[in-house]
């Protein structure tokens, strides 16, 4: 395993211009009213191959075998 340094850890947080800027309660809200769309999107294209896929497994694999006696 790797050894903690013993010395100081600088931060690149400790500098200003490496922090960003605050943001305004108008932006903040901005931000979150457009934000999740993409991901919503990402979300129902996925879960739509995945029902996709199973009703194919059910129609072209499980009915044409028939039932189980």
């Amino acid at each position: 395993m790797s050894e903690l340094s013993p010395g100081t850890h600088h931060s690149a947080a400790a500098t200003p211009e490496h922090v960003a800027a605050p943001m305004t309660t108008e932006a903040a809200l901005e931000a979150l009213r457009n934000g999740p769309r993409g991901a919503l999107f990402v979300a129902a294209v996925s879960v739509s191959f995945l029902l996709l896929w199973w009703l194919g497994f059910y129609f072209f694999l499980f009915l044409p075998r028939g039932s189980i006696d």
